[in-house]
């Protein structure tokens, strides 16, 4: 049988996430940890492990921003299999979570990629999970901005669709 979105929406309590989707967290580890002082603020902790429900659904998607973890992606269920976008270099690279041939159910996003997120197929939903090591907090989240267009602007016009002005 399958779900609409506004039945996960529902069922697993979802609210709206600030780069684009729902989102409802699912896991914080109560373990702390002293992440690297190279990527973090000195005497910072973080939790050392956090997971989300994400879903999104028509043609909404998860606007270019970045963490300082990597960031674990599942696939759980859906109409639409997912593009995960991120820069690497100067190079726009992506993966797809599905369930078609070419798909995979989990991916990982390095720490500090810009990466973005939107659905294969625009009529449909996708279900999906984030698992972040260190654990997520907001001082860690940057959101692009016009900035991200002019700092690689042989990517702008695959990109400046998928960011919020």
């Amino acid at each position: 049988m399958q779900f609409s979105s506004a039945y996960w929406i529902e069922k697993l309590d979802l609210e709206r996430h600030p780069e684009g989707g729902w989102f409802k967290e699912v896991y914080r580890s109560e373990d702390l940890m002293f992440p690297d002082p190279a990527c973090f603020q000195p005497n910072v902790r973080r939790n050392i492990c956090t997971s989300i429900y994400y879903l999104l659904e028509g043609s909404d998607f998860s606007s270019f921003h970045r963490i300082k973890s990597d960031e674990i992606w599942h696939y759980y269920t859906g109409t639409s299999a997912t593009e995960i976008l991120w820069i690497d270099g100067n190079k726009l690279k992506y993966f797809v979570l599905g369930v078609g041939e070419k798909d995979a159910f989990q991916a990982v996003v390095p720490k500090y990629a810009w990466f973005a997120a939107r659905l294969a197929d625009k009529t449909g939903y996708a279900l999906l999970g984030c698992t972040v090591a260190p654990g997520f907090h907001f001082d860690d989240f940057e959101m692009a901005d016009q900035k991200l267009l002019e700092e690689y602007p042989e990517l702008a016009e695959e990109i400046a669709g998928l960011i919020r002005m």
